[in-house]
């Protein structure tokens, strides 16, 4: 029994003739390909573009390590200085030696160093 050109059977409206589907199969196939290759070169440029963030990111911190690790020899070394001082200074201060019953407050100098002084809300220098 032929089959008649009905529009409703669907084998014979949608597919085109033999010669014509390798043709567009082969299109379709170059376009899928093209389409492919420009995501894939998308991705990369993407990739490397993360990675020269995270190694610039990594630079920076790199710097603030370093500048963090030196403002803390500096602290530290200042620490010394103020406990060194602040040792020679005790047996030598009036204030420390009379007998305070409430704590004693720290008073900062306008010297470039911030030397403290310890003083008593009683005792003034």
């Amino acid at each position: 029994m032929p089959h008649s050109s009905d529009s409703s059977d669907s084998s014979f409206s949608r597919s085109p003739p033999p010669g014509k589907q390798d043709s567009s199969d082969d299109v379709r196939r170059v376009q899928r390909r093209e389409k492919n290759r420009i995501a894939a070169q998308k991705s990369r440029q993407r990739q490397t573009q993360k990675a020269d963030t995270l190694h610039l990111e990594s630079e920076d911190l790199e710097k603030q390590n370093a500048a963090l690790r030196k403002e803390i020899k500096q602290l530290t070394e200042e620490l010394k200085y103020f406990t060194s001082v602040l040792n020679s200074h005790e047996p030598l201060c009036s204030v420390l030696a009379a007998s305070t019953p409430s704590p004693p407050e720290v008073v900062y100098s306008a010297h470039g160093f911030h030397q403290p002084h310890v003083s008593s809300p009683r005792f003034q220098p």
